[in-house]
C-alpha cells in the first residue's frame, strides 16, 4: 500500500514545507511584478539624467541604482523563503538592509531634492515586510510626518499625495502579510490533515492485518507443532493423522494468503476474516453488542467468499434496518448466520438487490439462502446442503 512520507512535527518546519508546496508558476514571476512597481524610481533617474553634468545628477543617479538593488535584493531574499513574510526575518538580517536603504534614500533627496522622496515609499514598505509590526508602524508613522514636514521646510508644495502613498503602501503590504500567513495556515493544515489520513490507515491496516492473520497463524503455529510430534511416532494411526495435519497447514496458509493479497490490494475483493473485522468496528460504532466467530479456519476455501458477502450483507441490514441491540454471527464448515434481537428489515429489504445478489453467489456453489424471523429479530442464514 503506498504511503505518504511522514511530516516534521516542529511548527516552524511545518510552515517551511507548506511556503515550499505553495510555489509555483505565479511565485516564479512574482519578482517580476515587484520589479514593474519601480517605475516611480524613474523620476528621480529623469531628474538625475537632466544633471548628469553636476556631481549633484551623478551620485544621485547613482544612489537611486543603488537603491532598487538593495530593495529587490531584501525582496528576493525574504520572497525566496516567505515564512518570513509571516514571522519576520532576524534583526541582523533586516536592519542592514533598512540602514542601506535609509542611507541611500536620504542621499536622493540630498542631491535630487523632491524627486528623491520617491524612496520613503520604498523604505516603508520595506520596513513593514522586514520587521515586526510593534516596530513597523511607528516607523510609518514618523516617515509620513517626515514627509509632510520636510516638504513644508523646502517649499516643496504640499506633500499630501506623497503621504498617502506612504500610508497605502504601507497598509497594503500589512494586508499582503495577513494573506499570506492565512496561506500558509491553510497548506500547513492540509498538510497536517494528510499526515493524519495516513497514519490512520496505517493505524486501520495494521489492525485489519492482525484480524486477518493473527488466529489463522496461531492454529498454523499449533498444528505445525502436533504434526512434528506425530511424525515422531511409528504408528499407521500417528502418520495418517500427521497427513491430516499438513493437508490442513495447506489449506490454512493457502487461505491466509489469500486473504493478506486482498488486503495488501485494497480491498478489491473480500475475505471473510476481513469482513468479519469490519463488521465488528460497524457493530461497535452503532452501539450494538457484537457476538462473532473468533476463527474462520474450518470454513473450506470454495465458500469463505460467499461467507463474507453473507456478513456483509446481513450485518449492514442490521445497522439499517432492524434497530436491534444485539448481533451475533454463526460460522462453521458449511453455514454462516448472522442474526439479531431487533424488528426485523422493512418488508421490500426481503426483495431488495444485496440478497437477490447473495442468492445468485450461493447458487454458484451449490448453497442456499434462508431468512426467517426470530421471537424477536431476524437471521439470514447461508447453508450448502
Amino acid at each position: 500500500m503506498a504511503t505518504l512520507p511522514d511530516m516534521e512535527t516542529d511548527p516552524a518546519r511545518a510552515t517551511a514545507q507548506a511556503a515550499a508546496a505553495e510555489r509555483g508558476a505565479a511565485g516564479r514571476i512574482g519578482p517580476l511584478f515587484a520589479t514593474i512597481w519601480l517605475f516611480y524610481l524613474g523620476d528621480p533617474i529623469h531628474h538625475a539624467w537632466q544633471h548628469r553634468d553636476q556631481v549633484a545628477g551623478v551620485v544621485g543617479g547613482v544612489a537611486t541604482v543603488a537603491f532598487a538593488a538593495v530593495y529587490m535584493t531584501l525582496w528576493m531574499r525574504i520572497r525566496s523563503d516567505r515564512t518570513r513574510l509571516v514571522r519576520h526575518p532576524p534583526a541582523s538580517f533586516s536592519v542592514p538592509y533598512l540602514v542601506a536603504l535609509l542611507g541611500l534614500g536620504t542621499t536622493m533627496v540630498a542631491t535630487l531634492g523632491e524627486s528623491g522622496m520617491a524612496s520613503v515609499v520604498y523604505i516603508a514598505v520595506a520596513t513593514v515586510i522586514a520587521v515586526p509590526a510593534r516596530v513597523s508602524l511607528p516607523i510609518v508613522g514618523v516617515v509620513t510626518v517626515a514627509v509632510l514636514a520636510l516638504g513644508a521646510v523646502e517649499d516643496w508644495g504640499s506633500q499630501a499625495s506623497l503621504a498617502f502613498g506612504v500610508v497605502a503602501a504601507a497598509a497594503a503590504m500589512f494586508g499582503m502579510r495577513a494573506v499570506m500567513s492565512r496561506n500558509l495556515a491553510l497548506v500547513a493544515a492540509e498538510q497536517e490533515n494528510a499526515r493524519l489520513a495516513v497514519e490512520h490507515e496505517r493505524t486501520r491496516f495494521a489492525r485489519d492485518l492482525h484480524d486477518i492473520l493473527g488466529h489463522s497463524l496461531t492454529v498454523i503455529t499449533v498444528k505445525a507443532e502436533l504434526a512434528g510430534r506425530l511424525l515422531e511416532q511409528d504408528s499407521p494411526e500417528a502418520r495418517e493423522r500427521a497427513r491430516r495435519e499438513v493437508a490442513d497447514l495447506e489449506r490454512l496458509s493457502r487461505d491466509a494468503l489469500a486473504d493478506v493479497r486482498r488486503a495488501v490490494a485494497g480491498y478489491r475483493d473480500l475475505s471473510l476474516p476481513g469482513e468479519l473485522a469490519r463488521a465488528r468496528m460497524a457493530l461497535e460504532a452503532a452501539q450494538i453488542d457484537a457476538e462473532l466467530p473468533n476463527s474462520t479456519d474450518e470454513v473450506p476455501s470454495d465458500l469463505r467468499e460467499l461467507f463474507a458477502w453473507t456478513v456483509r450483507e446481513g450485518v449492514t441490514n442490521v445497522i439499517r434496518h432492524s434497530g436491534a441491540r444485539r448481533c451475533r454471527i454463526d460460522l462453521d464448515a458449511d453455514r454462516v448466520r448472522v442474526s439479531d434481537d431487533g424488528a426485523g428489515p422493512e418488508p421490500a429489504a426481503d426483495a431488495g438487490s444485496g440478497l437477490a445478489g447473495l442468492r445468485e453467489r450461493a447458487a454458484a456453489v451449490g448453497a442456499t439462502v434462508v431468512t426467517r424471523a426470530l421471537e424477536p429479530g431476524f437471521a439470514l442464514e447461508v447453508q450448502r446442503s
